[in-house]
């Protein structure tokens, strides 16, 4: 008899490996659901205060002090503080001009993700200008939270200068401390109408002060692609990770990528 070998399909799995920009409005829906399922943990960075071990790091005298006189001033087991960490800070910049329409629905939803799931996380439009769209997706409820997103950034598929917008970035927000350690993460396919040497300084800027520079491309799944287009490669040089970001699949490798 022979062996039977039975395959099953599974709707959820080809979604995942879809690319956005093929999407039906049906799939879209469940996208959503299966994007707000996303964690993003974070690394963590050494802090300023101090915590308490039991056995290693450096002798608190203090506390041991403390402790021999609650007891009475018997000798006490000596105790040892060391550095304690903090997650680090995420920043995420996405791109909303008009060449990310097919991508950008995906990516805000994907951004929303990150926002409600982890502390110290702040989010940005970047178009003709620089919007900070933080609190609008803090909502809990990612269909308000997408809407009020919407209405605050009014340069919603436009142009694109990402330059300009990375200057306002590192001048108002980044080089004060808002990126200075932190994972950022720039979500664009790359093409720019501003000067590409005026972007090149600006991510010299940025990876200076940045820990990790994390830029998602929806084209890079593309068959024979090449960072050809004049923005992308003026920023790619200042690039740490370059990953793609045209399915869940790839934005759940992002999410990876953020939690290393």
């Amino acid at each position: 008899m022979q062996p039977s070998l039975t395959v099953r399909w599974s709707p959820v799995e080809v979604l995942r490996e879809r690319d956005f920009a093929s999407y039906t409005p049906t799939e879209f829906a469940q996208a959503r659901r299966l994007m707000a399922d996303l964690r993003f943990t974070g690394s963590r960075r050494p802090s300023r205060r101090r915590k308490v071990s039991r056995r290693h790091g450096t002798p608190d005298l203090r506390r041991t002090v403390r402790r021999s006189l609650r007891a009475g001033g018997e000798v006490a087991p000596p105790v040892y503080n060391k550095t304690g960490t903090r997650p680090r800070s995420l920043v995420l910049l996405l791109d909303v001009s008009g060449s990310m329409e097919p991508y950008a629905r995906a990516f805000v939803r994907f951004v929303h993700a990150a926002v409600v799931s982890r502390t110290r996380v702040e989010a940005f439009a970047l178009g003709t200008r620089l919007t900070r769209v933080t609190r609008e997706l803090s909502s809990r409820d990612p269909d308000a939270a997408v809407q009020a997103a919407a209405t605050r950034v009014v340069d919603w598929a436009g142009g694109t200068r990402l330059g300009e917008g990375l200057r306002a970035f590192n001048d108002e927000w980044g080089i004060r401390g808002m990126a200075r350690g932190a994972i950022v993460v720039i979500l664009s396919d790359g093409w720019d109408r501003g000067d590409p040497e005026a972007l090149a300084e600006q991510m010299a800027r940025l990876s200076r002060v940045a820990y990790k520079i994390v830029w998602v491309n929806p084209l890079k799944a593309s068959p024979g692609y090449a960072p050809l287009a004049q923005g992308m490669a003026a920023a790619l040089p200042h690039v740490d990770v370059f990953v793609e970001g045209h399915s869940i699949a790839a934005l759940e490798e992002v999410a990876a990528v953020i939690s290393q």
